[in-house]
């Protein structure tokens, strides 16, 4: 039997601008659905047959394949804005998705008016333009607020809500809110001491949880060093001891390459339970960040600068905690500092030094080590009857995590789309790509509108007002409750633009065909 050979097919011109943009359709009606309070269910069915209810418009998203090659192209696109989005903030997936489509349909509608350029340029301009908009109403969110968010996020769940509002009020502003699977069917949260360290994942294949794409050791040991690994003779006695008694490993280090790829290759084969993190690779801080890390696991810091001999690197260096946790941003250690009195008194140090420091470059520095230190991690629990209501409840459960953790970071605005209405009746556009984008930012608020079964409403005149779909009441958003974190509206209309203004810049696609 001839083996089939991979060709390039290439479609040009309106044609395929056509084609890409009816699967931008398909793809938003299926996900646009789930917007809003009153947003729909959609039922998926999975690779073996089975039914799946969801209201997550990442998840519907990440669902589709289109049976037509150019029509997939354009559900691809869309999907990566909503992606992108998702890691940018959390949340916002079905946002970025309708606003993409109402752009591509605005620019459709103006496309003789404009050049491609001069169109990209304008609908450039006016992200921006409303990026400072919402930058200027924000609000800061505190007590209560946190509990709205989070309901909101989670597809409104009042009970969802006040747990993950629970679980950030117990950590404070400093500490990190987590999700685990619940062996039991309730859903609970569960306090534990923890530090977060700004390094991410080094090497894909160090992943143990593909859904989540993050790097997960249960009770690892941990292996601090401040000198590089430059082979992996450096650390063959704490390797031999690790395989040999059956336990996991967290490297932090600066490590050769070839060190990491072996190590990755034998975890690949389950020679080995192994993550690598960088350590600090510059900066005054270095030391100060290893330093803390070492106090609260328990290692040895191992310096050659400072007469370590690396060849005598050993199992007394290692330090453990209870958890340790690596995705695309960052990794959290959770950690038992009950033996730990060293913490208490670096504690203490930071504390004095930051009273008797004037500087406030150092106190900066100072405080952020001590918020560090201080932090708690509250994991929630996600428990349910069914493994389909479990895959569902955690996706709410992390977009709310999420955008909670946004919304903290940056304020919030009005929801229900009412913000981005707001923007488009205040801003003044000044070139056909500006208008463009400015009738694109109702889309979302008409869309929860119309997914309520609301077919006439007068758009409200009074910034943040805008009308209760659930109550049928005309309310202000903010004091009803009815928000959504700052950054996810950003990163959904920003990303949302990029990928449209992607499409109308194209004139040829070019896909794969087996003949």
């Amino acid at each position: 039997m001839q083996e089939l050979k991979l060709v390039k097919n290439l479609t040009f011109g309106e044609y395929a601008r056509g084609q890409v943009l009816t699967g931008v359709e398909k793809l938003t009606n299926a996900v646009g659905s789930t917007l809003g309070a009153s947003g729909k269910c959609v039922i998926m069915e999975d690779e073996n047959g089975n039914p799946q209810i969801t209201k997550d418009g990442v998840t519907v998203a990440n669902s589709i394949t289109l049976q037509d090659p150019l029509e997939n192209i354009g559900a691809t696109l869309i999907k990566q804005a909503a992606q992108r989005t998702v890691s940018d903030a959390g949340d916002g997936t079905t946002t970025a998705t309708v606003l993409a489509k109402a752009i591509l349909d605005q620019a459709n509608e103006h496309s003789l008016l404009d050049d491609d350029r001069k169109m990209r340029e304008g609908i450039s301009k006016g992200v921006d333009n409303v990026v400072k908009y919402l930058d200027k109403i924000s609000k800061k969110v505190r007590g209560k607020k946190i509990d709205q968010v989070a309901t909101i996020s989670a597809n409104n769940d009042k009970e969802i809500g006040k747990i993950i509002g629970k679980a950030f009020k117990m950590v404070d502003e400093t500490g990190i809110v987590m999700m685990e699977v619940n062996e039991q069917p309730e859903t609970v949260v569960e306090l534990i001491e923890g530090v977060q360290y700004d390094q991410p994942l080094k090497n894909n294949h160090f992943i143990t949880n593909k859904e989540k794409g993050t790097a997960e050791l249960d009770n690892p040991l941990v292996l601090i060093v401040e000198s590089q690994i430059p082979n992996i003779r450096k650390i063959q006695s704490v390797l031999e001891y690790v395989i040999k008694n059956g336990k996991s490993l967290l490297i932090i280090a600066d490590v050769d390459q070839q060190v990491v790829s072996a190590l990755a290759m034998n975890k690949t084969k389950g020679n080995i339970k192994v993550n690598i993190i960088d350590a600090p690779t510059y900066g005054i801080n270095k030391k100060d960040i290893l330093s803390d890390l070492c106090a609260v696991t328990g290692a040895t810091l191992v310096n050659e600068d400072l007469g370590d001999d690396m060849d005598l690197i050993s199992v007394e260096h290692l330090g453990s905690c209870v958890k340790s946790v690596t995705n695309h941003e960052e990794t959290i250690l959770r950690v038992d500092l009950s033996d730990k009195p060293e913490v208490k008194e670096t504690i203490n140090l930071l504390e004095d030094q930051i009273k008797n420091t004037k500087n406030p470059n150092i106190i900066i520095r100072l405080e952020k080590r001590l918020a560090k230190l201080k932090a708690k991690v509250a994991t929630v629990k996600v428990g349910a009857n069914s493994e389909i209501e479990l895959k569902e409840k955690k996706d709410r459960v992390e977009d709310a995590i999420c955008a909670t953790k946004a919304a903290i970071k940056e304020g919030i605005v009005p929801g229900g789309g009412i913000a981005l209405l707001n923007a488009h009746m205040h801003l003044e556009p000044k070139s056909v790509g500006e208008e463009v984008l400015y009738q694109a930012i109702r889309k979302p608020y008409e869309l929860i509108l119309q997914n309520a079964g609301v077919k006439e409403y007068v758009d409200p005149k009074e910034n943040g007002k805008g009308l209760d779909v659930v109550t049928g009441k005309t309310v202000d958003m903010v004091q009803a409750g009815i928000i959504d974190p700052l950054l996810v509206t950003k990163s959904a209309l920003q990303n949302a633009a990029s990928v449209a203004t992607t499409i109308l810049s194209t004139d040829c696609v070019i896909n794969n065909v087996r003949v």
